[in-house]
């Protein structure tokens, strides 16, 4: 029997990018002679990304809508088609047993040319909220893996299989590493810390409410860790200087998640599914600011999903600037809440996502596992 045969497509950003990638390496874990081809979109980050992971990636040329730019959507038909042209020859020419779409601009021409090339399929929905284009190729998925329960809104029930989101392992491996983080990041153990991220990119507004409210945080003797992402990083350091108080981290990127969140007390973010993967996982209080600047409003959504279990605290992008810090800072000062928040939202956790996904991937394959 030849190896198992599999595609896996999509990207665009860390969230997509990320499950993938452990999808993959659970899929190599189980069946460690399979083959893996991932197809993702020129020009992104997983066409960097994926082949440090140690697999092979073949781009399509697609890209999204452009809000407020004409010119650049004239383009797009083309794109489409070259991108379609493109992607049955790969489904023609490497032949997969399943492929797998998690999201991002490459996942849709990918999943239309293995549904008209009668390929099974397998649609990964991190979101509380489905996209457009997973709508449309859920009717004809053969499974539909989600980590939001009422899924059933937008994919056929019986198709559904909630397993969660795939994480880092590596990331979310944070016990008893309080003092390892503390040490890596020169902070004090015993004192209260503030972790800040917004993701590899960065986040305006968590930035601008941390830059706001830093007297704040010093007045109560609190440590922040304060991860800025690429795009703010540098106008930061101008401003304030790279070594601005002992008690304030500005970093650029955060490359041990792990002793970042194992040194926090309380977690400011984003809310994009992979991140609330993981956070479920670490089990520590968090405040979620939802990005308005994504599809169907779906952070917003996500962060619901858990407040409504009160397992986390939202706070809206526009009123970030004003009340986020405060709040973080009486988050601290209420041991109640900050232990219920933590016992919450590690009753969320889905931790074996990537494997139980692997498996089905197996299965639609005829695979025994």
């Amino acid at each position: 029997m030849r190896p198992t045969r599999i595609i896996i497509s999509g990207g665009g950003t860390g969230g997509h990018i990320f499950p993938a990638i452990a999808i993959a390496n659970a899929l190599k874990r189980m069946e460690p002679t399979c083959e893996i081809l991932f197809v993702g979109a020129t020009g992104r980050m997983e066409m960097e990304k994926v082949p440090a992971a140690g697999y092979k990636i073949v781009g399509l040329n697609i890209s999204g809508i452009q809000r407020g730019s004409i010119t650049k959507n004239l383009s797009l038909p083309f794109k489409l088609v070259d991108s379609m042209r493109k992607a049955l020859g790969l489904i023609s020419s490497f032949k997969p047993d399943v492929v797998v779409g998690v999201g991002g601009y490459a996942s849709g021409p990918i999943l239309f040319a293995a549904s008209w090339k009668n390929v099974p399929y397998l649609i990964q929905e991190q979101n509380s909220y489905a996209g457009i284009t997973n709508k449309r190729l859920g009717k004809n998925a053969a499974k539909v893996c989600v980590a939001f329960d009422g899924m059933d809104a937008f994919f056929p029930a019986e198709k559904i299989l909630k397993t969660g989101n795939p994480v880092r392992k590596e990331v979310v491996d944070v016990l008893n590493k309080h003092f390892a983080g503390s040490e890596l990041l020169k902070l004090d153990p015993l004192k209260k810390t503030i972790l800040v991220t917004g993701g590899s990119l960065g986040a305006g507004t968590l930035n601008k409410s941390i830059e706001k409210h830093l007297q704040e945080v010093l007045d109560q003797d609190v440590q922040v860790v304060w991860q800025t992402g690429k795009f703010y990083y540098q106008d930061i350091i101008d401003r304030l200087g790279l070594n601005f108080h002992p008690n304030v981290r500005i970093l650029e990127f955060l490359n041990r998640m792990d002793l970042a969140y194992a040194a926090a007390d309380v977690i400011i973010s984003r809310a994009g599914a992979g991140t609330i993967a993981e956070l479920c996982l670490i089990k520590k209080p968090v405040i979620l600011v939802p990005s308005p600047n994504v599809a169907e409003d779906h952070q917003t959504k996500n962060a619901l999903a858990l407040v409504k279990n009160n397992a986390a605290m939202l706070i809206n992008d526009r009123s970030a600037i004003d009340t986020l810090v405060p709040e973080a800072l009486a988050l601290l000062k209420d041991e109640t809440r900050s232990a219920m928040l933590a016992e919450n939202i590690g009753k969320m956790a889905l931790p074996e996502a990537d494997d139980i996904i692997a498996m089905e991937v197996l299965k639609l394959a005829g695979r025994t596992v």
